[in-house]
């Protein structure tokens, strides 16, 4: 079946493709190579339909000898409506070993140490004909290891621009309340405060990567301190009149 028609079946969907989250760097040993893949998957049936999409798809033209998966899915509890608490869930969580046995176990422990969730792990084995003994378990976890760990600071940076998108919000509307209850004479202390401001462009995060993951929690903690310095501004200014 060519690759194409693999694509037909994941094309008539209402959701878009699935895109890896990460691929690791390619591990060749006595002819055999070995390479992980992550992907994002909220339940246990995504991530399945990912280790097919993997398999059918992506690697349709150069099929591995075992697709090694895991996945650790934290989805509701059925009758809940996750409105009530951690106890509204439950993780869910499996491996395939794909014909490598033992393979899939190792796969899971690397996710569980790092606490991956929502997401599936496929470590691609392509057998050259000689059999590496345990040195293949190493090549698994150090793949799967480098994909968990993008993963995860992918994740981590997502959360910080979502931080500081509400921060930017938060700090913009408290210095427009500051500089409402300042009045014009706040900012007419020369002739030249009178000329109209350029208005400042919001931030842009959509550029930034892993890389920029220091930043992103620096410039979080100065958005919460500058929001502290404007709040107590605002009160001073309540207080004096």
């Amino acid at each position: 079946m060519s690759q194409i028609s693999n694509l037909d079946s994941f094309v008539h969907r209402t959701q878009p493709l699935p895109e890896p989250k990460a691929t690791s760097q390619e591990i060749r040993d006595r002819s055999s190579t070995f390479v992980a893949t992550i992907f994002a998957a909220a339940t246990p049936e995504e991530a399945k339909s990912r280790v097919q999409y993997l398999r059918k798809v992506l690697h349709a033209s150069r099929p591995a000898t075992h697709e090694i998966s895991a996945y650790r899915c934290m989805t509701l509890k059925p009758g809940r409506t996750g409105l009530v608490g951690p106890d509204d869930f439950e993780l869910k969580t499996s491996y395939d070993d794909d014909g490598e046995q033992w393979a899939g176990i190792k796969v899971l422990k690397v996710m569980e140490s790092l606490a991956v969730l929502d997401a599936v792990v496929i470590c691609s084995r392509w057998y050259g004909g000689i059999m590496l003994g345990s040195a293949r378990f190493s090549h698994i976890e150090t793949c799967v290891m480098e994909v968990c760990r993008t993963f995860k600071s992918k994740q981590e940076l997502e959360d910080c621009i979502a931080m500081l998108s509400t921060l930017d919000d938060i700090l913009k509307q408290l210095r427009a309340e500051l500089a409402l209850i300042s009045g014009p004479s706040a900012s007419t202390s020369s002739n030249d405060d009178n000329s109209p401001r350029p208005k400042l462009k919001p931030p842009d995060y959509t550029s930034w990567t892993e890389s920029d993951l220091l930043k992103a929690k620096r410039l979080v903690t100065a958005r919460e301190n500058a929001i502290t310095s404007v709040k107590n501004m605002i009160a001073k200014r309540r207080a004096s009149t």
